[in-house]
């Protein structure tokens, strides 16, 4: 009746604007990786229909918690009459850019899936998810996965393990006030999954974040002196890609204050979808 869950984080190896759309979104392109590194939820059944969420996030009533959001749009879907205590173990930062939140919903999900015993089919918590966030159907699908579209239309992709490092500045980015800049590059060329991991590219974003958010340029420019550092997607969160655990930590090591910072490898499949019970 109990049930522990990983959340992990991922970054956006690149990140394309390529269009807006007459509804206001943007299309784009962008390579999902996910991190070993992440949240942690614990489930537990109760019996009176309600779901509480612990602990409290300074600022965010618990209503718009997606946690809390995703459990009560599962509920309603299937008319399930239980309840669920949900305690959020929280790593990763808000607003960095990593899809705490996201994934923090993905896996309420599937969790609750399993643990209230519904067994909605994947193609189902996948409509969910995508009503939930943008970000939400990559951690259900639970693949590191090329996406187009506003970031749903994924394609899992299987791609060499890396050792990142991922420096968090102790600022949030507002996504909102990114995508409404006007020096923001609405227009970049599509391309071909080939093309990006033959070539590379960059992150749309970056130039407008860091005009906005000049703290951010700072830690660029000092992580940029080990390796070749980007943005993940509109967050505060840059990271810089090493060839092992130790050359990654070694960096970490010399992070001046406030700075944080942590080292996760990518992976292509979710520690959530191998946790889960029925797997």
């Amino acid at each position: 009746m109990k049930l522990t869950l990983p959340a992990p984080a991922k970054i956006n190896l690149f990140l394309h604007i390529t269009g807006r759309r007459a509804d206001g979104y943007h299309n784009l392109q962008t390579l999902f990786q996910l991190l070993d590194y992440g949240d942690q939820l614990d489930f537990a059944i109760n019996h009176d229909g309600e779901i509480h969420l612990s602990p409290s996030i300074s600022g965010m009533p618990t209503e718009e918690n997606l946690v809390y959001r995703a459990a009560r749009t599962l509920q309603q879907y299937s008319g399930c009459t239980l309840g669920a205590d949900i305690y959020l173990h929280k790593h990763l930062p808000m607003g960095g850019g990593l899809g705490g939140g996201s994934s923090d919903a993905a896996t309420t999900l599937l969790g609750l899936n399993t643990l209230w015993q519904l067994e909605l089919p994947h193609e189902v918590l996948l409509e969910m998810a995508s009503q939930l966030g943008a970000d939400v159907p990559v951690f259900v699908l639970g693949h590191t996965a090329w996406a187009e579209g506003i970031g749903d239309q994924l394609t899992p992709v299987e791609i060499p393990s890396y050792w990142y490092l991922i420096l968090i500045p102790n600022i949030q980015v507002s996504t909102t006030e990114v995508f409404a800049h006007q020096g923001l590059t609405r227009n970049t060329h599509p391309i071909k999954i080939r093309a990006f991991l033959e070539q590379g590219s960059q992150n749309d974003c970056q130039t407008v974040v860091e005009a906005l958010y000049p703290e951010v340029k700072r830690a660029r420019q000092w992580l940029a002196q080990f390796a070749e550092t980007r943005l993940t997607g509109t967050g505060a969160c840059l990271f810089a890609r090493f060839a092992s655990e130790a050359d990654a930590k070694s960096v970490l090591k010399q992070m001046p204050a406030p700075w944080q910072g942590f080292t996760a490898k990518g992976i292509n499949t979710s520690p959530l979808l191998q946790s889960l019970p029925s797997n």
